[in-house]
């Protein structure tokens, strides 16, 4: 068998055609095997959705009981077959409940890593290798420039900026789902305790999260006061730190926890005072080491700066092409407000 007689490209997603399956599809299709509950890979709409529990209760929460006509649930290491494919589920690191998915057919082993990270995360099952013939990776961050710093270095940046302007609120936007819950778990293994301050679009996850790592204090912004506020941390989607929201804190320091904010031209067309690269996607050096890792003699790229990667594994004698698929979000971007009640 060959790879493109396993897993091809369409419109819709990435199709198995003898399993009758796609992997993260773009449009309703009749069996979704969704990698995580990210709005640009996790849509509502399918008739039947296969993914981890975890996955499967945050698009419960983000689209209501009725955001698919069956479910099953899939906890990593464990295979099933679909029309005599296998395909098996393996931690990602890339937020709460993210799925690599392994799909073998006649010995031959491909893992699509939907969107991947290799480093420490508190608030999720760390990454795990899986050994493949052909390692379909994402390309988010797929550019040498992109080497994102220690998270707990970006971490003491923050609180070192808190200790000097005590008075002033600090506004971090950081993803709904998985980058606020982390920027917290951080905050927490830092020594921060005072209570940390969330905009109500994060209420939703935060308390999923919050039943299963320690978050700490924990209040929402409507009904404290600008004196309680000030000093604080505050947590908000990206799209709120422009918004009149904003204008209940005293002399805010914006802050954006991001990978983008490796680009400090970025930051500043953002206002961004504070910016903290925080990313929850791999860095161009977690990509490279994970592609050659895999043992993959094949490299599929998708979803950010492909022909970079492709480049480089061909210059490694790997064969390597990008997918072009369209339809996902670079790190989330389209993803900060979803789900999650009013401020």
């Amino acid at each position: 068998m060959r790879p493109q007689d396993l897993l091809i490209p369409t419109p819709a997603g990435l199709f198995c055609p003898q399993g009758g399956f796609h992997i993260d599809p773009t449009r309703p299709v009749d069996k979704a095997v969704i990698t995580h509950g990210h709005s640009d890979h996790a849509r509502p709409g399918h008739g039947t959705v296969l993914a981890t529990p975890e996955t499967i209760d945050i698009m419960r929460l983000r689209y209501g009981d009725g955001f698919a006509g069956s479910t099953q649930a899939i906890a990593y290491g464990e295979a099933v077959e679909i029309n005599g494919v296998g395909v098996g589920f393996h931690p990602a690191g890339h937020v709460l409940g993210s799925a690599q998915i392994a799909v073998e057919a006649e010995g031959l082993r491909i893992v699509a890593s939907g969107d991947y990270k290799n480093v420490s995360d508190p608030t999720c099952v760390p990454f795990e290798l899986v050994r493949c013939d052909v390692f379909i990776t994402e390309a988010t961050f797929g550019l040498p420039v992109f080497r994102h710093p220690a998270p707990a270095a970006e971490i003491a940046k923050c609180l070192q900026s808190v200790t000097l302007f005590p008075e002033r609120t600090h506004l971090i936007g950081a993803y709904s789902l998985g980058k606020a819950q982390r920027v917290m778990a951080l905050l927490r293994e830092a020594g921060y305790r005072r209570p940390i301050y969330l905009h109500g679009a994060l209420e939703t996850l935060t308390r999923y999260y919050a039943a299963r790592f320690d978050l700490g204090e924990l209040k929402l912004v409507r009904g404290a006061t600008k004196d309680e506020l000030a000093g604080a941390i505050v947590l908000a989607p990206p799209s709120a730190l422009k918004d009149v929201w904003t204008r209940r804190f005293s002399d805010p320091v914006t802050a954006f926890a991001s990978g983008w904010m490796r680009i400090r031209a970025r930051a500043r067309q953002g206002g961004v005072e504070l910016p903290l690269v925080i990313s929850d996607h791999a860095d161009w050096d977690g990509l490279i080491a994970t592609v050659a890792a895999t043992g993959a003699s094949e490299i599929w790229v998708t979803h950010g700066a492909e022909e970079a990667l492709v480049r480089w594994c061909e210059l490694r004698g790997l064969e390597a092409r990008p997918l072009h698929m369209v339809g996902y979000g670079d790190e989330n971007e389209s993803d900060d407000d979803a789900a999650g009640t009013a401020p």
